[in-house]
């Protein structure tokens, strides 16, 4: 069986995919993720999730590579990962009472071929109108610095929301499972 590389050094990542029970290697892709002048975020979460495969691919040339990406879509705007507090709430009373798209995604690639399969999983997060209060609450007990659009939905950032829409909930945590599985029997990895 070929080896399996996750090209992520995300720790949600690596977390969600030690469910599947897989022997997976993990390896930075290390890649600009700026986006391309005009790119719109489908588009953006795409190229970078086969550039990531794509990338790890060349220093593993007989492996299954999983790589993805995601970008929080809010009112026509990509927000990234803040990095910082002012950052993140700036991002919070962005989001406040709206609708953000969590784009995710997955692509699966053979490195001896250079052959992969790609999937889009969105999801959509209805936010709550946030009080500043609320905002310095949640930062002080989650700073979600590292996560796009400062929210992360497996912790405390769920009492931010009013509603969750998607068909793969592991998709906002930033790998589709149910999708993953699909896509690795397509290469012949058997999950169960």
């Amino acid at each position: 069986m070929k080896k399996i590389v996750l090209a992520s050094s995300s720790p949600y990542r690596q977390e969600l995919l030690r469910r599947l029970h897989l022997d997976v290697e993990t390896c930075s892709p290390d890649i600009d993720e700026t986006p391309l002048p005009e790119e719109k975020p489908t588009s953006l979460v795409e190229r970078l999730s086969i550039e990531k495969g794509q990338a790890i691919a060349s220093r593993h040339p007989d492996a299954i590579i999983i790589s993805g990406d995601q970008v929080a879509v809010c009112k026509g705007v990509i927000l990234g990962k803040p990095g910082d507090k002012k950052t993140a709430v700036e991002q919070l009373r962005f989001i406040s009472g709206a609708a953000v798209v969590f784009e995710t995604g997955l692509c699966v690639l053979q490195s001896d071929t250079g052959e992969y399969k790609y999937r889009l999983v969105p999801t959509k997060v209805q936010f709550r109108e946030l009080s500043e209060e609320m905002i310095e609450n949640y930062i002080e007990k989650e700073p979600a610095f590292n996560c796009a659009g400062s929210f992360k939905s497996e912790g405390y950032g769920i009492s931010l929301t009013t509603s969750i829409q998607n068909d793969d909930p592991t998709a906002l945590i930033g790998l589709p499972l149910i999708h993953l599985t699909q896509m690795l029997e397509t290469v012949g990895v058997k999950v169960i």
